[in-house]
């Protein structure tokens, strides 16, 4: 089989591959990297620098002025864009590379995508040991870049061009994908970088990436359906994952049809509005008095895109139900499978549609419904107590929030970082619309 070649260096088959991919969900494909985030110096400059110089039209550069900062502002637009969108991160060899490693860790922790591309060490190993080089006493196969390797969910160095392709191909495959995404390394010798290869030309064609709402066993969906059906003091716990699939719309309709009340994660404040009536805010330590004792008294427990972290199930002590069961939607079996949880391995939307069938007629009691309207009027006033507090002449961290929250307007969003202010803005922050909350807190990370 005769197949045509293009001979360029791997740093421009890297640029121009990167600038081909697409995704595509519910019929609508677009490019996938939105860019490229860059501090160039030792052993990438001369390489990916050149090639994104060169080909200046097919991924935009942005100058950043700190390597971890940029990687958190990668995955913060990943996060906004509900995965269906990324940020590839360069950096030199050394220091540059480091810097990257708690934002990537973020990141993986975090499951949301982003492509690093740090500079290496030479792969002949002759020009060695290089500026910025840990030159390693057990292996000659050794740099600053293998710390990567427990933080991300993918990891390659390509010390021969044609690796590019297969690693490429691997990387798409991590980033795309809802159960596996998170970041990406693949470290970059720097003579590696600058040598020419005949690559398939097929291989820089536009290639569009599917991204599947995969469905549940039927099964286990219809099993599902039948412990919801017999609870009595039912709650959701809504995730990141409603969020990623956009399914608050889906969450919307179906714990109106069954009056069952909804907590919130971190990652998944947004799912409904505030004043939605079975919103109940937030979860876990730093939840709301409403969720916390619905939570209690649960006997039915359905997680929906959370992996169930310390924080959302108080260390595993929230339930208090003696003999509470869990039904958990996930595109991951692992955190489908915790607190031995009936697993529905899917997509949040989807899975929530089908499971909605399922339940359909099914409404919780007038009574439940009741109780869940006076505690969430009981915290509502505790929040309205918290936000006009009067203090002075210093005004307490509440007051603030609440300042702030009276201000912002449609299309506003917070975004914080690790400290206090998460916990209170979990259970303060008066969430409108779908992606207008952004904490990171999954890595607690002050960046």
């Amino acid at each position: 089989m005769n197949v045509s070649t293009r001979r360029i260096t791997m740093a421009q088959a890297l640029v121009q591959f990167l600038s081909a991919q697409y995704v595509q969900r519910d019929g609508v494909d677009h490019a996938f990297f939105a860019g490229v985030f860059g501090i160039f110096g030792h052993g990438i400059v001369a390489g990916l620098g050149q090639a994104l110089q060169q080909q200046s039209g097919a991924l935009r550069y942005y100058l950043p002025r700190n390597e971890q900062a940029m990687v958190h502002t990668a995955v913060a637009f990943a996060k906004a864009s509900n995965r269906l969108r990324a940020m590839a991160c360069t950096s030199s060899i050394g220091p540059g590379a480091t810097n990257m490693i708690t934002a990537a860790a973020g990141a993986t922790i975090n499951r949301l995508p982003v492509l690093l591309l740090p500079g290496d060490v030479f792969a002949s190993r002759r020009p060695a040991p290089v500026l910025q080089q840990l030159e390693s006493v057990q292996s000659q196969d050794v740099s600053v870049n293998d710390c990567f390797r427990p933080v991300s969910r993918y990891w390659d160095r390509i010390t021969r061009p044609e690796q590019l392709v297969p690693a490429l191909m691997e990387a798409m495959r991590v980033l795309t994908s809802p159960a596996d995404t998170g970041a990406v390394t693949l470290a970059l010798p720097q003579d590696v970088l600058a040598e020419a290869y005949d690559y398939p030309a097929p291989f820089f064609d536009r290639r569009v990436w599917m991204v599947p709402r995969t469905r549940p066993d039927t099964d286990a969906l219809r099993l599902a359906a039948a412990v919801l059906r017999s609870a009595t003091q039912p709650l959701i716990i809504a995730g990141g994952g409603v969020l990623y699939s956009e399914a608050t719309e889906s969450l919307r309709r179906f714990a109106k049809a069954t009056g069952i009340p909804v907590a919130e994660t971190q990652a998944g404040k947004g799912s409904l509005p505030f004043d939605h009536p079975q919103a109940v805010g937030a979860i876990g330590v730093t939840g709301t008095s409403a969720a916390n004792l619905l939570a209690r008294d649960a006997d039915v427990v359905l997680v929906v895109g959370s992996r169930l972290s310390d924080f959302t199930t108080a260390s595993k002590t929230a339930f208090g139900h003696p003999n509470v069961r869990f039904v958990t939607i996930n595109v991951a079996e692992p955190d489908a499978c915790k607190h031995a949880a009936l697993p529905l391995v899917g997509d949040a939307r989807a899975t929530l549609d089908e499971l909605a069938t399922g339940v359909a007629g099914y409404a919780t009691s007038d009574a439940f419904r009741a109780r869940v309207a006076a505690l969430k009027a009981d915290w509502e006033r505790e929040v309205d107590r918290i936000y006009h507090l009067n203090n002075g002449p210093l005004i307490s961290q509440g007051e603030v929030i609440g300042l702030l929250n009276e201000f912002v307007e449609s299309g506003d969003i917070v975004v914080g970082a690790a400290g206090s202010l998460p916990g209170d803005l979990h259970k303060l922050w008066r969430t409108r619309e779908p992606g207008g909350y952004h904490m990171e807190y999954g890595y607690s990370c002050m960046g």
